[in-house]
């Protein structure tokens, strides 16, 4: 009976030895599987940035800068027997809200929230819009707050000058109004001495949000991908 028992036992182990090797064996094909089709995806997403890549590099060319030179990403692609129009004769006033602040991989480039704000102006005079007729205000907060800040704050904190100040200067003889959220400056150890002179300065950013669509303008959240 002892014999048997053993035997029964040993059988038992052996089966779950093979239903646990069996599991087992599926988990690596799901994994296998898995991994092929995580490598194909990365494989498509790969071919897709060059090809966009390749593409941008063939429009870059015919490239304008109308208004401000922020580089590539700010530049426009004319087209041609546009139908549609925008009125020549009436104010453009555009709040920009942005709290954008690029990576520490670009941290030695120009802020990409203002290029994208310098992009959107020339949009609007290479539309036919005259410069005087554009009414940009820039309500900065968050993190955001460090691209309007002196070179001396940007020595301390990162090591280097700020490599925004030529944009910003640049936005500012278009006709751009800074404007610093204080409950933002606040909670990220900002001072007013640390901003840029020609920065105005808010209790709250939300104030400028109502207020200034209040007066008529467009607000547009500046959105960096």
């Amino acid at each position: 009976m002892r014999k048997i028992i053993q035997l029964t036992f040993a059988s038992l182990l052996c089966l779950a030895a093979i239903s646990q090797q069996s599991n087992l064996d599926v988990l690596q094909a799901k994994k296998d599987s898995t991994l092929r089709a995580m490598m194909h995806a990365d494989s498509l997403k790969v071919e897709k940035q060059f090809a966009e890549m390749e593409h941008w590099e063939k429009l870059k060319a015919s490239v304008q800068f109308p208004a401000i030179d922020a580089g590539t990403f700010s530049g426009i692609i004319p087209v041609d027997n546009v139908t549609e129009i925008p009125d020549p004769n009436i104010e453009y006033k555009i709040l920009f809200e942005y709290v954008y602040a690029n990576p520490d991989s670009m941290a030695a480039q120009p802020n990409s929230a203002l290029v994208e704000i310098a992009r959107v102006i020339n949009l609007h005079v290479v539309s036919g819009i005259p410069k005087n007729k554009i009414k940009p205000v820039v309500l900065v907060h968050a993190k955001g707050l460090d691209a309007i800040c002196n070179n001396a704050y940007y020595q301390e904190h990162y090591k280097m000058d700020n490599p925004s100040l030529k944009l910003i200067k640049d936005l500012e003889n278009a006709g751009v109004k800074f404007i610093a959220c204080g409950q933002a400056m606040a909670f990220f150890g900002v001072e007013r001495k640390d901003l840029l002179p020609e920065v105005k300065v808010s209790l709250t950013a939300q104030t400028i949000l109502t207020s200034y669509q209040l007066k008529g303008y467009v607000w547009r959240f500046v959105k960096v991908d």
